[in-house]
């Protein structure tokens, strides 16, 4: 993969730093600063060493090959939500995907509440639906903001600033943010048990997620199964103390549009199969990937709708 290093170089010469400090400050070899000096593609553990280092994203520093190459649907995503477009492909995208997000972890929203929230910015409960929390709408909000993120970093690499920032977001403004233990848009403090399986314990979390990204990035042509499978390997670790679900489905979200191909969503209908897949998935991966798929055939019907092309 060519990358465009320039915008590293403006803020290098912009700071007076050469890049012989660079590498005696992040601690890289001069291998990799040739690299740098190539574009050639160096790993991701480096540009995170530098972005930290310089105190910015990746996204700041280096274009990847990839940025210029828009599916119709990403192009139409990006148009509709820079200009506000309202009934849009992006207005659905935001609704039905926060809807099922939250509402298979149980959020107590309507659809239509959701949207009205989306449109509105304000909320009308259905006398039907009983009580809703405070932070089943402030978390529906922090997906609509969730979804904008993820759509203004599409193409670059994952990392784990990245996913803390979506912990943080999505988790802003909600009762867990008042509790220390919690750590909002940081990794777990307590161990914990999903589905009667155990996850990654704390103290392993980081090492285990930084293996997880490191192999995941190393691949640099992704296909669906791909993306599945860091889907699973990020549950199995389950690395924030809630929220892990509704993370991951957006992390698929971005990467699926990073790589060309059309995102799924899970609803009602496939919960039970959805959940099944990740307890069978070490003994029988397709029932998993079987129910993306149909996840991704819900959205591929909004896509032919707007008459848009996958």
């Amino acid at each position: 993969m060519l990358v465009n290093y320039n915008k590293l170089f403006e803020i290098l010469k912009k700071r007076n730093i050469p890049l012989t400090k660079l590498r005696e400050d992040i601690g890289v070899s001069t291998a990799t600063i040739s690299k740098l000096n190539k574009g050639d593609y160096t790993s991701l553990q480096t540009l995170e060493k530098i972005s930290k280092y310089l105190h910015v994203q990746i996204g700041e520093l280096v274009e990847f090959n990839l940025v210029h190459n828009k599916t119709p649907l990403l192009k139409r995503l990006l148009e509709e939500k820079n200009n506000k477009i309202k009934g849009g492909v992006y207005h659905e995208t935001q609704v039905i995907m926060a809807y099922n997000s939250n509402h298979i972890e149980g959020s107590k929203l309507s659809l239509d509440e959701t949207r009205f929230i989306f449109e509105t910015n304000s909320i009308i409960l259905d006398n039907e639906n009983g009580k809703v929390s405070i932070d089943d709408i402030n978390e529906t909000i922090n997906h609509f903001r969730a979804i904008d993120y993820m759509l203004e970093i599409v193409f670059e690499p994952l990392t784990e600033s990245i996913i803390k920032d979506l912990h943080f977001i999505l988790k802003r403004n909600t009762k867990d943010e008042t509790l220390d233990w919690f750590n909002v848009g940081d990794y777990k403090s307590l161990p914990n048990i999903v589905g009667g399986l155990e996850t990654t314990h704390p103290l392993n979390v980081e090492f285990e997620m930084k293996k997880l990204i490191n192999e995941y990035e190393n691949n640099e042509n992704k296909i669906f199964e791909d993306i599945v499978d860091f889907h699973y390997r990020f549950e199995k670790i389950h690395p924030f103390q809630d929220g892990n679900g509704r993370v991951g489905r957006l992390i698929a979200f971005k990467e699926l549009l990073r790589f060309n191909q059309v995102p799924f969503t899970i609803n009602d209908e496939l919960k039970a199969f959805y959940y099944r897949g990740f307890q069978m998935y070490e003994k029988q991966k397709g029932y998993l990937l079987d129910t993306c798929y149909a996840g991704q055939d819900k959205y591929k019907k909004l896509l032919d709708y707007f008459k848009l092309k996958y």
